[in-house]
């Protein structure tokens, strides 16, 4: 199989994929440039608002302009499509790193956050705008939903009467699709996979110090005595068990992206049965 024709492929799929989901945001101001897989070095201006979002630690970069907002109905369109691309960036990033020799474990011992480890000490707030704006190694594990509790219809609407004093509290509006939705958190979504798609063998090096880490620690875990192996939980498999997250059935409301996630989940489990060595 030519690997390297198969990750070309999928790759550029998901890049037009993510220029249509930007399009669709309409987002403007330093999060477009990003968002849109444009180099590092193609304008001042986007080097400028890259930095200043990434040192102060706020996702909007303490812009004098107000925040990104978009129409509830066109920000769960956006979402629902975005789902699945990370979900396929992620595998397609697990494609890359099946050859990569393990690299040598630093001496501080073993991690599983699977985030990037910065070379110089950073501040808390850039290590935190960092994690923010990388794409997470691992799929969320799927929430098991216990018995929920049914939701009033109506509040009640306590007055006394007399000279007017209270006025009763007005009934609780319902979502509507039109509501202003807070953007923010999306646009860093959207300029995590770009970032992912732009430097692929950077982040297969992750996955590979992330696979040599879990290594080392389940071969500490297995010399352990049984007693003292209680307590510890540790994420041994980076995809979640079932569907990938944003799966959708064949002919079901489907999109390009679902295809493409279909043949790189594929890929990223017949590389992990090569590679796997717990």
């Amino acid at each position: 199989m030519d690997w390297s024709a198969a990750i070309e492929t999928n790759r550029e799929a998901l890049r037009r994929i993510l220029a249509t989901l930007v399009a669709m945001a309409g987002l403007r101001g330093p999060f477009a440039p990003e968002a849109q897989g444009c180099p590092a070095d193609a304008t001042t201006k986007a080097e400028e608002g890259r930095d200043a979002a990434a040192g102060s630690g706020d996702p909007a970069g303490k812009r004098t302009e107000e925040r990104p907002t978009l129409p509830r109905h066109l920000h769960r369109a956006v979402l629902r499509l975005l789902r699945p691309a990370e979900a396929a960036a992620r595998r397609l990033i697990i494609v890359v790193a099946r050859d990569l020799l393990p690299p040598e474990l630093q001496a501080q011992g073993p991690s599983f956050e699977g985030r990037p480890q910065a070379a110089t000490p950073a501040s808390p707030k850039a290590r935190k705008a960092a994690r923010r704006a990388t794409l997470p190694l691992f799929d969320p594990l799927p929430r098991w939903r216990g018995p929920t509790r049914p939701v009033a219809a109506g509040v009640p609407r306590i007055s006394f009467p007399g000279d007017g004093a209270s006025a009763p509290l007005p009934p609780r509006q319902p979502p509507m699709p039109d509501d202003a939705i807070d953007a923010t958190r999306l646009a860093l979504r959207l300029r995590a996979v770009a970032s992912a798609l732009d430097d692929l063998p950077a982040h297969a090096g992750r996955f590979a110090r992330w696979r040599a880490r879990r290594d080392a620690a389940l071969k500490d875990q297995a010399q352990r005595a049984p007693s003292a192996r209680r307590g510890i939980t540790r994420r041994v498999w980076p995809l979640r068990p079932g569907h990938p997250p944003g799966w959708r059935r064949e002919g079901r409301h489907a999109h390009p992206v679902h295809d493409v996630l279909n043949i790189v989940h594929d890929l990223a489990f017949w590389a992990m049965e090569r590679t796997d060595t717990s």
